[in-house]
């Protein structure tokens, strides 16, 4: 029996309504939303209006749904913001807990349009100075933070980071991709200006579903321009959202999916899974603490989500979750996580570690087969060669 505990990454497991509305969109509509005045393209254009609404009570978006344009994916609607919002010889400041996501796009902006990258440094134990943060915000265009990190499994101080960059006269993007759907969000009352979403995580949605929101007021010059489905006479994008950021065919039958997923976790109550993940989280981690040879490298961070990373004195990261796989049946993840100023603070950047992370699925009996395991390996010998299936991606 497989234990999957690599939610952090992809919530594999999904609630069937998903697949269903899925299967039920490619069987009963099927058209593209926007592309012509036939019933199935008017079906099509409901049920992204009913995601699009969906997404502003997921994460706490006020306004008209309109200004939320769906992309592939989280990656994605960061890459967009960052390049339409940031101009030559602007500053961003980012953090050590952000994922490559946001690192590489403003490292290759620094390159080609002088951007000036400023980072907060962070802590293994997942702080912020805010002393420094104030200082580094001076002056800057932009700051970027995430909801929470994906290595250390802790919350990021949205509400207080917003407070400080809106003080700096900064705006706040926000790389909501592992808070969404593990814990209450209001994105919007806590400050962010520019939200990036992915679907396939917490709000259990497939791959190639995720996207932007822009506050009112805000504009975001397009990453990529074709047809929108109207205005086709002008050369340039509309000017409304979502179509200014929308070029091209959305995934349809994927926003079925994602509406069905974020149905299932609202009907559950995001706090009530919270909660449940939580416990969860502290049963796994308390239990990974207590076996020797074993290093947690994530705080408790109670009101964080289900991420534990760790390290094995005797065992290198990918060896460890290629044999909990195939020797106890635990899937994890092992490697940097894309996060490398994460594993920096925690001293892993060259060994890397393996995370376990938790979701709406997991159960007591994951739980308890993963401690099985670790404790059955730590003191066993790692195999010459590390299976390469596990590496670091």
């Amino acid at each position: 029996m497989a234990h999957y505990l690599d939610f952090a990454a992809t919530s594999a497991l999904r609630p069937p309504c998903v697949a269903r509305a899925v299967a039920r969109f490619l069987t009963e509509c099927g058209a593209t939303p926007g592309r012509g005045g036939h019933a199935p393209a008017l079906e099509a254009g409901r049920v992204a209006l009913r995601c699009r609404r969906a997404v502003q009570r997921i994460l706490g978006l006020p306004g008209d749904p309109g200004r939320i344009a769906f992309m592939p994916n989280a990656t994605y609607g960061l890459n967009v913001a960052l390049w339409g919002l940031l101009r030559p010889g602007d500053a961003v400041v980012v953090t050590e807990y952000d994922h490559n996501a946001v690192l590489r796009p403003v490292a290759y902006l620094g390159r080609i349009r002088d951007i000036e990258e400023r980072m907060i440094r962070g802590t293994p134990e997942g702080e912020i100075d805010y002393d420094e943060a104030a200082r580094l915000l001076e002056g800057a265009r932009l700051l970027v933070v995430n909801s929470a990190s994906n290595v250390l499994g802790n919350r990021l101080p949205v509400r207080e980071l917003a407070g400080l960059a809106h003080d700096a006269g900064a705006m706040v993007l926000l790389d909501a991709a592992q808070g969404a759907g593990h814990f209450p969000m209001a994105c919007a009352s806590e400050g962010a200006d520019v939200v990036a979403f992915t679907g396939h995580k917490g709000m259990l949605g497939p791959q190639g579903t995720g996207g932007l929101w822009v506050k009112d007021g805000i504009d975001i010059e397009p990453l990529l321009r074709g047809g929108t489905g109207g205005d086709s006479r002008l050369r340039e994008m509309p000017g409304p959202l979502p179509d200014r950021l929308e070029a091209g065919t959305v995934n349809a039958p994927g926003l079925a999916g994602l509406e069905a997923g974020i149905d299932f976790v609202l009907e559950r109550g995001v706090e009530a899974l919270h909660v449940r993940e939580t416990t969860l989280k502290a049963r796994l981690r308390e239990g990974l603490a207590s076996v020797r040879g074993v290093t947690v490298r994530s705080p408790r961070a109670p009101d964080g989500v289900g991420i534990v990373t760790f390290t094995v004195d005797s065992m290198d990261p990918a060896t460890l979750a290629w044999r909990l796989e195939e020797e106890w049946g635990v899937q994890g993840r092992a490697g940097l996580h894309c996060a490398p100023g994460c594993h920096r603070l925690l001293g892993s950047l060259e060994t890397g570690a393996l995370r376990l992370s938790l979701g709406w699925a997991s159960t007591e009996e994951d739980v308890d087969r993963a401690l099985e395991g670790v404790q059955a390996l730590a003191g066993s010998r790692a195999p010459a060669v590390s299976p390469r299936r596990h590496a670091e991606g």
